[in-house]
């Protein structure tokens, strides 16, 4: 696959333009599927970029929504070509959060919150072996170290030399405090952690435990922004056995604002590598 071209996000560029191109023909998702003869949850799925697209498919819709610019059509028809390329990760097998490490592939920033453990980003490998082996106690360890080898891979966005991601973490105390492995492993991840903050394109906050309730006591989430203007920010909720991305501008703002809301209350930058240092060296005792 050509390193410019990410399959997760081409499908979601061309469900936007397809989306465009069915409102301006002033047409429902229903009545679209009723010409095509196809559910109307496949259009949907389309739109969202959640599905890949075939070249007749998009034939099919530009026929439908009588498009007549021959070059807006086969562009249409390139990215739908490129959609179907695989990205990196599937060379590991069924990843059951392919479409967020291809989102997260691709994005400029990351905004991420964690209540309960450091995010995989800055994991490190003996930390992310045992996290991944305490929360799914019937995996194999094949399938263990497969997880494993995909999350260390996804960290080269932070040590990428050209454009790394830009990653901003606001994590719990108790992420820092829940022992994941051994006291030994977490002083390790820990020091990490306090190695990772010092990028210049790497902010890591802490909010306290005696800050109390605070916004983000309903869970982890995180908010990813792309480079080109045209790609709409996602808000990626993990789920058990669903992810939820919402990509609605109104659920994305509240989001940003919950995140903002975070980091106001959370140490300031010095103050929480201090903290986490001060815990990594409890652990070495």
């Amino acid at each position: 696959m050509a390193s410019n071209v990410n399959p997760t996000v081409r499908r979601g560029r061309l469900g936007q333009e397809l989306r465009r191109l069915r409102e301006l023909k002033g047409m429902t998702a229903e009545e679209v599927a009723e010409r095509l003869l196809v559910s109307q949850s496949k259009i949907s799925r389309l739109e969202n970029g959640r599905r890949s697209i075939s070249q007749r498919d998009v034939r099919d819709l530009c026929g439908v929504y009588e498009v007549e610019d021959h070059r807006v059509v086969d562009s249409l028809m390139q990215m739908a070509k490129d959609s179907r390329q695989q990205g990196w990760w599937h060379s590991f097998g069924d990843i059951p959060y392919s479409v967020y490490i291809g989102l997260e592939t691709d994005a400029a920033s990351l905004r991420v919150y964690d209540p309960q453990v450091v995010p995989g980003l800055l994991q490190t490998r003996a930390y992310a072996e045992a996290l991944i082996t305490g929360a799914l106690p019937e995996t194999t360890p094949t399938d263990i170290e497969k997880r494993v080898q995909v999350r260390m891979r996804r960290q080269d966005r932070i040590s990428a030399p050209d454009m790394p991601l830009r990653l901003w973490t606001v994590l719990d105390e108790s992420a820092l405090r829940r022992v994941v492995g051994s006291r030994h492993l977490m002083r390790d991840q820990l020091e990490h952690l306090v190695e990772q903050s010092q990028l210049p394109h790497v902010t890591v906050q802490v909010i306290p435990f005696e800050m109390g309730a605070h916004p983000g006591l309903n869970g982890q989430y995180a908010i990813l922004e792309f480079p080109d203007a045209a790609d709409s920010s996602v808000v990626y909720i993990e789920g058990v056995t669903s992810d939820l991305y919402l990509e609605k501008a109104n659920d994305v703002q509240q989001y940003s604002v919950m995140y903002e809301h975070l980091r106001a209350q959370a140490l300031n930058v010095e103050q929480s590598r201090q903290l986490i240092a001060d815990i990594a060296k409890d652990y070495a005792r």
